[in-house]
């Protein structure tokens, strides 16, 4: 599966920060949410984004607009789908990978007002 050593390099990152992971690759028509930990009483969503080299840009760099919108729409749907409601404590962030999946730089950016 394209990009599951990526994700599962994130899953360990974020435990070993002390979050839980609640679920994997929750998906609605037209967008995806690749981790969803919580940390404390806060739900995290995470997108994963890895690239082996720079070449066409750095991994933080291919995280779009629409991507982020999709991705906050489909963490809206999470919350009102799997919780009853929309107004749960949460973020969203983005994971990037710069290098090789299980040996690249791991940097969390989080992404505020989002």
């Amino acid at each position: 599966m394209k990009g599951a050593d990526a994700e599962d390099r994130a899953a360990a990152h974020l435990q070993a920060l002390g979050r839980e992971v609640v679920a994997r690759n929750y998906r609605i028509p037209g967008g995806e949410i690749d981790l969803i930990t919580r940390e404390g009483g806060t739900l995290v969503f995470t997108e994963v984004r890895q690239r082996k080299n720079a070449r066409f840009g750095g991994a933080a760099e291919s995280v779009t607009a629409r991507k982020l919108a999709l991705m906050h729409r489909a963490a809206v749907t999470y919350l009102s789908r799997e919780h009853g409601r929309d107004d749960l404590p949460c973020r969203l962030e983005v994971l990037t990978i710069d290098g090789a999946a299980e040996t690249g730089r791991v940097t969390l950016i989080p992404l505020d007002g989002a």
